[in-house]
């Protein structure tokens, strides 16, 4: 089953003023699309064309050597995407409750360290990638990737993640990364995260 970009789960513009109505266009319709395409055209005719867009991306040393790349690029791009709009949302914000709250202040000693440290991990990464709140196997840390890695490729469950290539915030924030980073945290749909959560936590 060849992959498809999946609807956006709410209205262009309903994340606006944190994310604008022309970069949600952009963002969704045109770079997913544009990743959802190469990965198929890569992957077409291999063992791995019907298989979840999440075990080749665990599996990546057993695709084609002539393809990895590619596929890790845009397999790697379409699940972080398919992930990153669910993962926001309108009148979200706040902050999480429950299993996961205490999760994170036992991990990070605070919400508000919690937080500091992954906008630490998105202002720190050079170029294009994700900062990510996964959980390792034994507990919640935050890593960063390069380019649409995804932690899942590490044996790691992605449970938040924000995109910091520069077409993710440029229309609004131009170079102010950190200044997207701060603004993100008022669309972050965390009954969401919990969700993914309650499966690995």
């Amino acid at each position: 089953m060849a992959y498809e970009v999946p609807p956006l789960p709410y209205d262009y513009n309903a994340l606006e003023p944190t994310i604008d109505e022309q970069t949600m266009h952009l963002h969704h319709d045109k770079h997913h699309q544009a990743y959802v395409n190469a990965a198929n055209g890569a992957l077409e005719g291999t063992e791995w064309a019907e298989k979840p867009v999440e075990e080749v991306l665990q599996n990546l040393g057993s695709v084609p050597e002539d393809k990895r790349q590619v596929v890790r690029n845009n397999a790697g791009g379409h699940y972080n995407h398919s992930l990153f709009w669910e993962w926001m949302g309108p009148n979200a914000g706040g902050e999480p409750d429950g299993a996961l709250a205490d999760a994170i202040k036992s991990a990070f000693g605070s919400y508000d360290e919690f937080k500091a440290k992954f906008k630490d991990a998105g202002i720190k990464r050079f170029g294009s990638g994700w900062a990510w709140l996964v959980h390792d196997g034994s507990g919640l840390a935050i890593v960063s990737t390069p380019n649409q890695d995804n932690p899942i490729s590490d044996g790691k469950a992605p449970l938040l993640g924000v995109d910091v290539w520069e077409h993710a915030y440029y229309l609004t924030y131009q170079n102010r990364r950190p200044d997207y980073l701060d603004a993100w945290w008022n669309v972050v749909n965390w009954p969401k995260v919990a969700e993914g959560f309650s499966k690995v936590g």
